[in-house]
């Protein structure tokens, strides 16, 4: 050891260092519709443009948006936008795109002192 308790490290040329593909991880969790639930109720505390994307999020491990759109008899292009940042979706809308993904919205009583969603 040197002085003051350093140690020197040696850098191997022969290691590399790989990287993770986090979004193919996370699509190949959300196949589990136990995990896609609790990822949904997540994003949905985040706030409702982060629960857009996570809807698209779950979608895309289930098949994409097209399939989607074909299952829930929604055109693409209004699909995509309205799972956009500045999307609007219907009631209907979510509760058929929901409903497609195996998916099912549960409501329960507020705890005292949470916070609004």
């Amino acid at each position: 050891m040197r002085k003051g308790g350093a140690r020197r490290v040696i850098k191997s040329k022969s290691k590399k260092i790989s990287s993770i593909d986090y979004k193919k991880i996370l699509l190949n969790k959300l196949q589990d519709l136990d995990y896609a639930a609790g990822y949904l109720t997540a994003c949905y505390e985040e706030g409702i443009d982060v629960f857009l994307l996570g809807i698209k999020d779950v979608a895309d491990a289930h098949g994409g948006l097209r399939s989607l759109a074909v299952e829930t008899s929604l055109n693409w292009e209004n699909l995509y936008e309205m799972l956009s940042k500045d999307g609007n979706p219907r009631l209907s809308s979510l509760s058929s795109i929901l409903d497609n993904l195996g998916i099912e919205v549960a409501f329960k009583k507020k705890l005292p002192g949470s916070e609004a969603a």
